[in-house]
């Protein structure tokens, strides 16, 4: 993306955001608008009926805000968002058929793929990239369950991707994640425990497809390698892949909602909605800080080390909750 005719001016941009998500999140919480609640039922870990229209305040500040940025997005980023918050709201209002949904995001997905990269990638690079982004649609979407949560996983996450292309020399860039960032703090003040808002599917959709896009334009423009996007938001990636997986492997339907992720059980355990969201923020500062680091390194194998590490703590923390769970609830998950 070209930097050229950068001002200070420029800083504006993820003020704007913040602005427009908090005016826009706070006549959602308390004007009698787009009632759609969400009511508390034996998979969620809510006890009233809450309103989960808050995506939409979060996608109209990024989009406004990124007006004022010199360069616009490629196309297929700020319409694919706009598409996926329209597509995620009627879902939210009627309820989709899953293949309706998951055709769309793969729609959406290859058409980034086939707008970013070059052609010397090949047809299986492609493919690839393509479930990945998929993937990390649906992985995001899973982990809008807490109060919090979501929200914090943008505020961090995509601080970091602003701060790693700042570093590297592309402002505009940065500036663009960084309005992503500065919408989800604006939307915490409603979203952190007690939420008076949760973003729903038409905020968590379109905030997957942000992190994957984002990550993927990092890496085509040279700012940071595909290992270091993964390890950004890596903590929600392991803890929704390794329980899909799991759930996929007993013959479970994926796509529906349950409590088996791992901050679920966090707060089943006992953990209130505040403490596990900050654990989770501690988490991912730490992950998304030595991504930061790596970013400054020279060559990839810092890269991959870093990408190993977090492997290897994952692994840690995964094998010691499931002994503690299992002693504590059963392998059935019941007291």
């Amino acid at each position: 993306m070209n930097t050229s005719g950068f001002s200070i001016q420029l800083l504006t941009a993820p003020l704007l955001a913040f602005v427009v998500t908090a005016g826009l999140t706070w006549w959602l919480v308390t004007g009698n608008v787009l009632r759609i609640l969400d009511h508390p039922n034996h998979r969620s870990l809510h006890a009233v009926a809450v309103p989960r229209t808050g995506g939409l305040g979060i996608i109209a500040g990024v989009l406004v805000a990124w007006l004022v940025l010199p360069a616009m997005l490629p196309v297929p980023v700020w319409s694919g968002v706009a598409l996926l918050a329209l597509l995620s709201l009627v879902d939210d209002i009627t309820g989709l058929p899953v293949w309706v949904r998951f055709l769309v995001h793969g729609i959406i997905a290859s058409w980034l793929i086939v707008a970013l990269l070059p052609d010397g990638y090949g047809w299986s690079g492609m493919i690839i990239l393509t479930v990945g982004i998929v993937w990390l649609i649906n992985l995001y979407n899973f982990m809008d369950g807490a109060d919090g949560l979501a929200g914090g996983m943008a505020l961090i996450g995509f601080g970091c991707y602003g701060l790693m292309a700042w570093l590297a020399g592309n402002q505009v860039f940065a500036l663009a994640n960084l309005c992503i960032a500065a919408s989800a703090a604006a939307f915490l003040l409603f979203n952190f425990h007690p939420a008076r808002i949760f973003m729903g599917d038409s905020g968590s959709i379109p905030l997957g497809f942000l992190a994957a896009a984002s990550g993927i334009m990092g890496w085509v423009n040279g700012l940071w390698s595909l290992w270091l996007a993964c390890l950004v938001f890596s903590p929600f990636i392991a803890d929704t892949s390794v329980t899909l997986i799991r759930r996929l492997l007993r013959g479970e339907k994926v796509w529906q909602a349950h409590r088996e992720h791992y901050y679920q059980r966090l707060i089943r355990s006992g953990w209130s909605h505040r403490a596990t969201a900050l654990g989770s923020y501690v988490l991912m500062v730490a992950a998304g800080g030595s991504a930061v680091w790596a970013a400054q390194q020279q060559g990839e194998a810092s890269h991959q080390i870093a990408g190993l590490g977090w492997a290897s703590i994952y692994l840690l923390m995964i094998v010691a909750f499931d002994q503690y769970w299992h002693r504590h609830h059963g392998r059935d998950g019941k007291h």
